[in-house]
């Protein structure tokens, strides 16, 4: 038996190795094997916040598609003729989550023209994509390659010239490439596509809205398959590169599985748990300047007990408060605290604001993304405790 951590404590979170999983894997019971094994050590509790990550929901989902259905899919719906023009507005600058479903809608015309409509100077999620201060020094709200003479620039980080790399591309599948910087969705118009997909993430339902009110055929990465065998209800939104020609969708019926996992910990560990499953975290790089979330949101699924913003009280405020204006010694102040169980104002709605209004779900996934990591950690499931 471990020993639990003494109750000084404060909230923690365990990163837990599973071991590979592959397609045809049973992720509820893989994953609440290894909660049993955690419980009879001690290390599960009621109050817990069980975290899956997205990768291997997915992956034992086999939920996997390839760029040529991807080609298929965008054929039939934005109706592109192989020589037609395609336009793709807002992508992020990424070579895991965007290059293949680049390659997709490429292949859907092989005889046809892609447009590449940057935002700049960097995407939506603070990928650079050209220069600030030649952008600002070129004063244009186009840019075109015509403008760029032949100029690179590397992003700073991955050292990629996605312009080049994306127009790379396109060219490999028989298509023309055409790569425009606009922060204005509607500039797509001026190349007269037969079809558009706002693919941007956050901004989606906006950027559809805006381009689908000028024309007719515009989808997002979302309603791009989102049915069939494999699918997710996100579309391609949250998809990933796999090997070969292979894109890795999110999992699909989420909902579904942080349920089943809810109740099998409930009915046979007698543990009240809460079930999230994880992608990005939703933080920001104050060094790169990048913002870390690239699906659609932190949390892709999530039991009930988590769809509500984080409470709580100000304790720098109230210690301040107590000390300042009330005179109470630290022992007193810490009392006074400890009796605090239930919300209470002391005459100031202040003391009862906690924290900056937050999501738990979103901030229980970012914590979870950073304890088992971009760099892979080995533990795809992650335990939250003293939230």
């Amino acid at each position: 038996m471990v020993a639990r951590l003494p109750e000084y404590v404060g909230p923690h979170a365990l990163g837990v190795k599973m071991g590979v999983i592959v397609p045809g894997t049973d992720i509820v019971q893989a994953v609440f094997d290894q909660l049993a094994r955690c419980h009879a050590d001690g290390l599960l509790e009621d109050g817990d916040i069980i975290c899956i990550t997205e990768s291997v929901v997915a992956r034992s989902q086999n939920n996997y598609v390839t760029t040529a259905d991807v080609a298929a899919e965008i054929r039939e719906k934005l109706q592109l003729e192989p020589d037609g023009r395609l336009g793709v507005v807002f992508p992020i600058a990424s070579r895991n989550r965007f290059a293949l479903v680049l390659r997709g809608f490429a292949l859907a015309l092989p005889r046809g023209e892609v447009i590449v409509q940057f935002s700049f100077p960097c995407d939506e999620v603070g990928n650079q994509i050209i220069d600030p201060g030649f952008a600002e020094a070129l004063g244009k709200d186009l840019i075109t390659m015509e403008d760029l003479e032949g100029r690179k620039f590397p992003h700073p980080i991955t050292c990629i010239d996605y312009i080049s790399f994306y127009r790379d591309i396109i060219s490999e599948t028989g298509a023309s490439p055409r790569i425009i910087l606009c922060n204005d969705p509607l500039r797509i118009l001026d190349f007269e596509p037969d079809g558009v997909v706002a693919a941007d993430i956050h901004s989606r339902v906006r950027t559809r809205a805006i381009i689908g009110a000028r024309h007719p055929r515009c989808i997002t990465l979302q309603d791009l398959c989102n049915s069939g065998e494999a699918y997710s209800e996100w579309g391609l939104l949250g998809s990933n590169i796999s090997a070969g020609e292979k894109i890795k969708l999110a999992p699909r019926d989420g909902s579904k599985i942080v349920g089943e996992l809810q109740r099998l910990v409930r009915e046979r560990l007698g543990v009240e748990a809460e079930v999230l499953i994880y992608g990005d975290g939703a933080y920001r790089d104050p060094t790169t300047g990048i913002y870390e979330l690239a699906d659609p949101r932190p949390a892709l699924a999530g039991t009930e007990g988590l769809r509500r913003y984080r409470e709580g009280f100000k304790y720098k405020y109230l210690a301040d408060y107590y000390y300042h204006e009330e005179g109470k010694s630290a022992a007193e102040i810490e009392r006074l605290l400890q009796e605090k169980e239930t919300p209470t104002c002391i005459g100031s709605q202040e003391a009862c604001e906690g924290t900056t209004p937050r999501l738990m779900e979103n901030i229980i996934a970012s914590l979870a993304d950073l304890v088992s990591g971009s760099a892979d950690a080995g533990t795809p499931l992650v335990i939250v405790k003293g939230f």
